[in-house]
């Protein structure tokens, strides 16, 4: 996850006499103001295609994991291409503020397309794969959903403070507050080598404890533990 604002130091010296944030109000009124078909359209670019590239892939992500929950168990091939899925969503996260900074170009709503596209490949893509591997009781599906809104509330925390936090000579940000949200593919990773060693539905390592309502996996936990660290605002994430 990167925050995409287009504007590298050697670009932002002609802007000098504008008031800050001149340049964002102006994108703003353009994009309210243009009644052309699809206009919308019009104003993305290709950066924020890349972007809808992430988004694509965490939804084709979501989609495979249930087709394997409405297929027969033992045919993982969906399971896997969910897996799949995640990591290419990743390359375009990266990709999409390589070309934004590369370009000198970016949108209003590519900011906010990022974020939300992470949401999709690295918050929702995960819970909907842990469901189909076999994390499906009542507190299971809780605890998951407690996860999936770390990732969004630390999404949010980052659009909003971002600028607040320390840059260096190019700009950027020095470091994220908690783990940023594509870290939580170590626990696609896990789940991939769980499905490679049949550690699946019935067999999932640990068991489950409990009954009825509170029944649940302990190796859910996992996702809690990465959600926590998600919002922490102690853990400082050194970026690359």
């Amino acid at each position: 996850m990167q925050r995409r604002n287009g504007i590298s130091p050697s670009s932002a010296s002609s802007d000098e006499a504008l008031p800050k944030g001149t340049d964002d109000l102006r994108k703003l009124d353009n994009l309210a103001s243009d009644d052309r078909h699809f206009s919308m359209i019009r104003e993305l670019h290709m950066a924020d295609l890349i972007t809808e590239l992430n988004g694509f892939c965490g939804a084709m992500s979501i989609f495979s994991s249930l087709r394997y929950c409405l297929g027969a168990s033992d045919d993982l091939s969906q399971l896997y291409l969910a897996m799949v899925f995640m990591p290419f969503g990743l390359f375009f996260d990266f990709m999409d503020g390589k070309v934004a900074r590369w370009r000198k170009k970016s949108s209003l709503m590519g900011q906010e397309l990022d974020s939300l596209a992470d949401l999709i490949s690295f918050g929702m893509a995960p819970a909907a794969c842990a469901f189909a591997l076999g994390f499906r009781t009542f507190l299971d599906t809780i605890l998951l959903t407690f996860f999936v809104l770390c990732g969004l509330s630390r999404l949010a925390r980052f659009n909003v403070t971002v600028q607040l936090l320390p840059k260096d000579e190019t700009g950027k940000s020095k470091y994220f507050e908690g783990t940023p949200i594509p870290t939580t593919l170590s626990i696609v990773s896990l789940m991939a080598f769980w499905t490679s060693k049949g550690w699946i539905l019935e067999s999932i390592p640990l068991g489950t404890i409990g009954t009825g309502l509170l029944e649940f996996h302990p190796a859910v936990l996992v996702f809690c533990a990465s959600g926590c660290a998600m919002v922490s605002k102690s853990i400082h994430i050194p970026k690359m």
